[in-house]
């Protein structure tokens, strides 16, 4: 399962309207996707790090994932993170209709849907698709 109708970019950086209620709420100690020009947080993990890689445990996570096809990975690391100690919060398409959707967001993580569609900084227009934010909270 993958999402569809992206712009083959993967490196859009999130809105501050959307990330500094978040950070304010969460008090966010690492940003897992990020690069030198994006980066949300003090300490990131980049391309070169492969935050897939990384450990999160005892993290705060902001992650603003690659929406391509391996965006179901990246969402079973955040649920695994939680199970060893990370709580992660995760701004991603709604894709209900895949098997990563079912096995690592429902019943297993917080939903916040985001009303209307954003523009991601440097995008021309706002995203094809719907976004939510997804908690999940350490499971220690």
């Amino acid at each position: 399962d993958h999402v569809i109708r992206h712009s083959g970019r993967v490196d859009y950086e999130t809105p501050d309207s959307v990330f500094a209620p978040l950070m304010r709420e969460f008090s966010f100690t690492l940003d897992a996707a990020a690069n030198e020009y994006n980066t949300k947080c003090t300490r990131w993990f980049g391309e070169h790090d492969d935050g897939l890689l990384q450990d999160w445990s005892d993290e705060t996570v902001w992650l603003n994932p690659p929406y391509g096809p391996r965006i179901g990975v990246w969402v079973h690391k955040c649920y695994e993170s939680a199970n060893n100690g990370a709580t992660v919060v995760a701004l991603i398409p709604v894709n209900s209709d895949t098997s990563w959707w079912h096995k690592y967001v429902i019943g297993k993580a917080e939903v916040r849907f985001i009303r209307g569609r954003i523009r991601f900084q440097g995008m021309r227009n706002k995203t094809p698709f719907p976004l939510a934010v997804v908690v999940w909270r350490s499971m220690r």
